[in-house]
């Protein structure tokens, strides 16, 4: 990573005295600011601790002097050094009087971006967020010199403050190849926005500190033009934009819809409900938490939906270790007061896809037709809560399961090698159902080998090849994740509960699509408030076949019956008392 700063012409500016102490000083290289107010001692700022650089109380004549040595201040109250990245910013009193300074470091630093250049590549809009100092302006700098530079995309930089491309008629070499269009006066950048999209035909636009309705409402036209935006915007978090009234459009736009009597009733929510008005202005938004800790959304779209749900999303947690490796991990939606953090990317569970642009600030309910008589299932307003509720009197493993021996008495945990079965699938119920199990990829450490029967029926060699170290082989019908904890179950000599296991429904919610655990729930309420302690069979509503498949799955967990009848696309599943 390579940084240049240009310290000295900033220290230029101040006092001989401060000057030659910042010099001399050990964390030179990492000054944030110098804070220069009147009657108060000169303050010197770096990331993690501030001092004062003199007990000598800053006066009048000190602040014109320096003011004397930097250019212009704009409308803005800012102001900068020719060909510099460095930013003077001024406060007045009420009289218009400068008697403050706050001189802050530029620094173009290359290679700050590695930890998203993948993203800058796809093309889509990414937004960044942060608290101020965190490098959103560096990052914002680096992205558009490699846009224009490596990737050679006309780039222009829509320059409110100088800040980007340094102060001068000549933008600073930090933004390599981009163009730069400074805005004379800060309420004008929107219309500057749109006059860069019409005048000089720009494949990708950089804004800094989008702050205004006006500029949102630009950045949404040029979005709508298929120009990718790159920009920053006050706020830490995606939450802060949805709250916030005059950025909400970034996001796609906040609005509350009254619903009638009977959608109401079919959601199971209240009759004025939240949601999402339109797809985001920016698709990917990456919060950054800390210089080198970012936390990635891929999809705005799907964590506003989640959020006015009421459920947390699961972003990306990207960091950068000591060796400048940058290291992704997602951390799991979290279920019943647990979370999980799977730090592989290909043992990423992918988020829950949104249905639309809808979101009622609750899960939706489905009602639940009946072949006898109709009866109305109670509905809470989260599903954890409906979890909960179930979850009470779901039985689980405690700590004798790790005590029991293996099938042929090998102490644990057992060694299984996989053969034909997922073995994403195989760590994902490894690891929930917290079973004593090692997977390994040499046949000669295992005690156990879990295969596919349609497999081990053409494989006559893995027949021998078991035979001969007396490894017992046991079979499964499909790699799915009910036959995979059945497998596990029976390898562990470990009876299936009488209900379903906590554990097991997070197996089913982990890997589902909003509309999958809608249909997940419907089945389930079924079963446990009508089918069980009524006795009465009940069809559910009409399901595409790969979600009618997750529903006989979770049915089969109850040792009940199911199956589906009907033509599609109205097939659908009924399910039958024991």
């Amino acid at each position: 990573m390579t940084i240049t700063e240009d310290l000295q012409k900033l220290l230029d500016i101040l006092p001989q005295d401060l000057r030659q102490i910042l010099e001399k000083h050990p964390q030179r290289d990492s000054l944030v600011e110098v804070v220069l107010d009147l009657g108060r001692r000169p303050e010197a700022r770096f990331p993690h601790q501030a001092e004062y650089l003199s007990e000598i109380a800053i006066t009048q004549n000190v602040i014109d002097d320096c003011i004397q040595r930097v250019g212009s201040f704009g409308g803005d109250n800012r102001a900068g050094i020719e060909q510099t990245l460095h930013r003077i910013s001024a406060i007045r009193n009420r009289s218009g009087k400068i008697i403050g300074l706050t001189c802050r470091v530029g620094r173009a630093v290359f290679g700050t971006i590695g930890m998203i250049r993948d993203l800058v590549e796809t093309g889509k809009s990414i937004l960044m967020l942060g608290r101020p100092g965190v490098g959103k302006t560096t990052a914002l700098r680096e992205i558009a010199r490699v846009l224009a530079d490596d990737l050679n995309k006309r780039v222009v930089i829509i320059d409110t403050s100088n800040e980007i491309a340094g102060d001068g008629d000549v933008p600073h070499p930090a933004i390599g190849k981009a163009r730069r269009m400074q805005v004379a006066h800060p309420e004008l950048q929107h219309q500057v926005m749109i006059e860069a999209v019409e005048n000089h035909m720009p494949e990708v636009i950089v804004i800094d500190e989008i702050g205004t309705e006006l500029e949102a409402l630009a950045a949404r036209t040029i979005a709508e033009r298929g120009v990718q935006l790159v920009g920053t915007a006050h706020g830490n978090q995606i939450e802060n934009l949805i709250k916030n009234p005059t950025l909400s459009d970034l996001v796609g736009g906040i609005q509350a819809v009254t619903l009638g009597d009977d959608e109401a009733r079919r959601r199971g929510s209240q009759k004025t409900v939240l949601e999402r008005k339109a797809p985001p202005t920016f698709e990917i938004a990456v919060e950054m938490l800390e210089r080198q800790r970012w936390v990635v959304h891929e999809s705005v779209a799907e964590t506003v939906d989640s959020l006015l749900r009421g459920h947390q999303p699961s972003p990306q947690v990207r960091t950068v270790d000591e060796e400048g490796q940058v290291q992704i991990k997602r951390q799991l939606v979290p279920l019943n007061g647990r979370s999980q953090t799977l730090a592989k990317e290909e043992s990423f569970v992918p988020a829950r896809q949104s249905n639309g642009w809808r979101s009622s600030g609750q899960m939706q309910a489905l009602p639940l037709p009946v072949t006898t008589q109709p009866t109305k299932l109670s509905r809470h307003n989260e599903f954890d809560r409906l979890l909960d509720e179930s979850f009470n009197y779901f039985g689980g493993f405690d700590d004798a399961d790790s005590k029991l021996a293996g099938p042929n008495g090998e102490d644990l945990p057992l060694h299984i090698y996989p053969y034909g079965v997922s073995r994403s699938q195989l760590e994902q119920v490894v690891e929930v159902l917290n079973l004593p199990v090692v997977l390994t990829k040499d046949i000669d450490s295992a005690d156990a080998i879990l295969a596919l029967r349609s497999h081990v029926k053409n494989h006559a060699k893995l027949r021998q090849m078991a035979k001969a170290r007396q490894v017992p082989i046991h079979m499964i019908k499909s790699s799915t994740i009910p036959q995979i904890t059945r497998g596990l179950r029976r390898l562990l000599n470990i009876d299936d509960p009488e209900v379903t296991d906590d554990r097991e429904l997070q197996l089913f919610l982990h890997s589902a699509t909003d509309d999958e655990i809608d249909a997940l729930e419907e089945a389930r309420l079924a079963v446990e408030n009508i089918v069980i302690p009524k006795g009465q069979p009940v069809e559910l509503l009409p399901r595409s076949p790969q979600v009618r498949k997750m529903q006989h799955e979770l049915v089969e967990h109850y040792r009940l019956k199911s199956n589906s009848f009907g033509e599609e696309p109205n097939r659908r599943l009924r399910i039958y008392p024991a």
